[in-house]
Order: C-alpha cells, then sequence, then structure tokens
C-alpha cells in the first residue's frame, strides 16, 4: 500500500476532490506541502475553496487528468471501475487509495489521532470535541463531517500532534485507520445495503476497537446493549460513559449525567458525575438528552487528554452545533424554521424528543427519506419516530447511490404513518410542499425540515436565502 509521508511531499490527485471528507483530506496534504490536485463532477464553494488555497480542480473526469507525475490517486467509494481516471490510474500503474486508506496514512503521521466513531452523532460529537480543544489552545488538527462556524468550515489544520476525525463504519472504512483514542457513540442498524444484520455491525465496532495500541484508550457509551461483547479482552484502557448512572450491564458508568433540567428553549443543563462523585454541573446550547451523552464522551476525552475541565465546560456552554443538526434558520410570519440533517428512525425519534422542550404551538416535520434501502429496512420505526411530530409531510425519497426502488415510496411511509392515527401529508415536489406550509402553519408554530438530502432548500425556499 502506498504510504502518506509527511516528511517527503509528493504529488496526490483527488476523485472526487469537492466531498466533505475528500476536500478537507486534500487541504491537510496541500498544507503539508503536498502537490494537490483533483476532480469532480460540478463545482461547489467546497471546489472553489480549494482552488483559492492554490489546488488545482478540474471539472469533469476524463482520462487525461490522470498525468505521469502522479504518484498517488485517491478515490471516493463512489467512483467505479468504468471512471475513466480509475482506468488511466490502472493502465498507467499509478499507485492509489481510497479515502479511508488515505485518512489512516495520515493518521500515522500524527502522535495522538483519535477517532469518533458511532451509528449516530459523530459530527456533533467531533465538533464538541473540536472546541473543547480549541478553547484549551492545543491547536489540534480537525477533520468533521460537517461545517463548524468557529472554523468557518470542515477542516483545520493545526501544528501539534493532534489529530481530531470521525470514523465512519460504512464499507468498513474506519478499519483502515490507526487511532490512539477511540469513542464508539452507539452501535446500531443502519448501511443495511452493505452490512448483513446488527450482528454484522456490532462485530466491526469490535474489529474498530481492537485497533487501538495497549496505551491507547476507548471511550464506549455503556448504554449500548451488551457492550463488553466489545471490549472484552482489549489491552487498552476503556473507559464508559452513561446519561444513567449505570452501564446496560448493571456496572457503575465512568461518567455519567445527574439532575438533567431543560430550559425554556429546550436546551439542557445536568451534573457530571465521575466514579459516582458528583463533578461540576454542565450546561449546553444544543437540545436533547442524547446531546447530553454525547458531551459525555467529549467530557471524558478532555479528560483521558489532561485539560482543565473549567475549559471544558466553557468550551460546550459556547457550543451552539454544526450545520444541519437543529440548525435554527430563521423565522418567518411567526413560524420558526429548524434544519436537522436526521435520516434513521433513532436520529428522528432523538430530534423530535428534543423539539418538544422548544416554545411551538404545532410541530410540523417534513421529512426526506434517505435510500431506499433504509426506508424500506426500518419503514414501521420510521412511522413511530415521526408520529412524535404533530403534522408530517413527506418529500420523494432521495435515492443517493441507489437505482433500485425495491418497490416503495413515500406514499408507502406516508400510509404506515397514517395507519398510526397521525396526520400526514406526501407532495412529490418541493414546490408543492412549499404552498402547502404556506397555506397552513401559523404564528407560533415550528416547522423542522429533516433529511439527509436536500430538504433544506425547502425551509431556505421559505425563508428566500
Amino acid at each position: 500500500m502506498y504510504q502518506i509521508d509527511f516528511n517527503n511531499p509528493t504529488s496526490i490527485y483527488f476523485v472526487g476532490i469537492g466531498g466533505i471528507s475528500m476536500s478537507g483530506l486534500a487541504e491537510i496534504l496541500a498544507d503539508a506541502g503536498f502537490k494537490v490536485s483533483g476532480s469532480d463532477r460540478t463545482k461547489s464553494a467546497l471546489t472553489e475553496g480549494l482552488i483559492q488555497k492554490g489546488i488545482t480542480v478540474f471539472y469533469g473526469q476524463r482520462s487525461e487528468n490522470i498525468t505521469d507525475d502522479i504518484d498517488c490517486v485517491v478515490f471516493t467509494s463512489a467512483v467505479h471501475e468504468d471512471n475513466p481516471e480509475y482506468i488511466a490510474t490502472v493502465s498507467k500503474n499509478i499507485p492509489y487509495l481510497s479515502r479511508a486508506q488515505l485518512l489512516g496514512q495520515i493518521m500515522k503521521n500524527y502522535r495522538t489521532p483519535i477517532a469518533i466513531s458511532g451509528t449516530h452523532g459523530k459530527t456533533t460529537t467531533t465538533s464538541m470535541v473540536s472546541e473543547i480543544l480549541l478553547k484549551a489552545d492545543t491547536d489540534p488538527t480537525l477533520s468533521i463531517g460537517g461545517i463548524l462556524k468557529t472554523i468557518g468550515g470542515n477542516i483545520r489544520v493545526g501544528k501539534t500532534d493532534l489529530f481530531v476525525t470521525e470514523a465512519c463504519e460504512y464499507t468498513n472504512s474506519f478499519l483502515s485507520f490507526f487511532p490512539k483514542i477511540g469513542i464508539i457513540l452507539n452501535i446500531e442498524e443502519d448501511h443495511l445495503d452493505f452490512f448483513k444484520d446488527l450482528a454484522d455491525i456490532r462485530n466491526s465496532f469490535r474489529e474498530f476497537a481492537k485497533l487501538l495500541p495497549e496505551d491507547g484508550c476507548l471511550i464506549i457509551n455503556g448504554d449500548i446493549p451488551q457492550y463488553s461483547e466489545i471490549t472484552e479482552g482489549l489491552s487498552c484502557k476503556v473507559i464508559t460513559y452513561s446519561c444513567n448512572q449505570t452501564t446496560s450491564e448493571g456496572t457503575p458508568a465512568d461518567y455519567s449525567a445527574t439532575a438533567i433540567s431543560y430550559d425554556e428553549t429546550g436546551y439542557p443543563c445536568f451534573t457530571l458525575t465521575v466514579s459516582n462523585k458528583p463533578a461540576e454541573t454542565f450546561q449546553l446550547q444544543v437540545p436533547g438528552e442524547h446531546n447530553v451523552s454525547n458531551a459525555l464522551a467529549a467530557i471524558a476525552l478532555a479528560d483521558v487528554l489532561c485539560l482543565d475541565r473549567k475549559v471544558t465546560a466553557a468550551a460546550l456552554k459556547d457550543f451552539h452545533g454544526t450545520d444541519r443538526r437543529f440548525e435554527y434558520k430563521g423565522t418567518i410570519g411567526g413560524v420558526t424554521i429548524i434544519d436537522d440533517y436526521a435520516h434513521h428512525p433513532t436520529e428522528i425519534t432523538a430530534t423530535l424528543t428534543a423539539a418538544q422542550n422548544y416554545p411551538h404551538k404545532t410541530l410540523w416535520c417534513v421529512f426526506q427519506p434517505h435510500t431506499y434501502t433504509r426506508t424500506k429496512a426500518f419503514m414501521e420505526d420510521f412511522a413511530k419516530a415521526l408520529s412524535l411530530a404533530d403534522k408530517v409531510v413527506l418529500a420523494d425519497i432521495y435515492a443517493a447511490r441507489e437505482t433500485d426502488t425495491l418497490g416503495i415510496s413515500s406514499e408507502t411511509l406516508q400510509k404506515a404513518i397514517q395507519d398510526l392515527g397521525q396526520e400526514c401529508f406526501y407532495f412529490p415536489s418541493f414546490d408543492e410542499i412549499e404552498n402547502f406550509l404556506l397555506e397552513n402553519c401559523i404564528n407560533g408554530d415550528l416547522l423542522i425540515t429533516m433529511g439527509a438530502g436536500d430538504v433544506l432548500k425547502i425551509g431556505e425556499n421559505l425563508l428566500g436565502i
């Protein structure tokens, strides 16, 4: 496998350089002195930002872009063997890496690489950790799966040996990593177009945990059922955390939250308990108990790094979330519009439960299902989760990488929701949804656009932004 060496910068070409992760990795290498170039299908704010940093970006993927002076080509998982740049790379015998392999290679160049994994909450927790490290003046390198306003993007290149990244389980990407500290936030069924079942997913997280060295540390959510199956026999230190004082296996959690309360905007406050002893009080500026859980993981990590707990508390109090995570978009006609990335039943439940504590008359949820595979696998769970809203509006399923509809549509989900006695509407176009909302939402209502696709455009169109 090609080895990335920061002491010997080479020429690296990215196929799909405009992706949120690929663009960040490209920027890290460019800052380290590598000659970086790449291609993407269309122009975007991310590609334009790379160009401003002196990185060459080609729009359109063509074989002639792969020149003989390129030392290594990096591909996203979306690139297939019929891609002209892939064909040219192979024909020229140029070494190549997957995005995950490159990220793993980059991690090797840092003394303290930190990987944050889990079915849900990776971006928020990585952002919380980032805010803490920045507040503590540790000068870290950060790779986040979303836009963090504090750093004005998804990447920050630091000068120390601290490196923080999200670690996604899809296609077992995180098994290419080399972390010293790992976090596992939760383990649930998802990405069933790749994994066989929950047991298969749990096995991948077990393999991820086994990557940690003897002098490393695993921070794991003790609320994960039978979490000891993941941690059994590990040579590294293991720290558990839980929103309850005991784990799912009845043992005391190392870190827990007690006296959880919510202010008038739904933001939680809690007392940190460490080894069953009350410690500091923490106030968050992001809603929901799920964010209390995320904060516990971030606090435990900060303690492992020996950071001042007062600095940790101040950073979390200043953290207002990342783009598309219960993000306030604006108010029009007295209707508050929030956008959220939730696309799994557990995430939807967490978001809509958090919204119950947010001031509102009627809670509207405009949901865009993401992929046919996920929608079919969790049809009944989606129906139950969405029923937490007062009124549900469905957009068409966002296909993403899929072409097979599996015989379902948003109308299938609409019927499942209506069968639970919940009011649910479906419209095939965003224009129709927007017109319906303009006619039916009233002063004091809370409208959440939700999904991993482009559903945020509905709220932005309503607000004229």
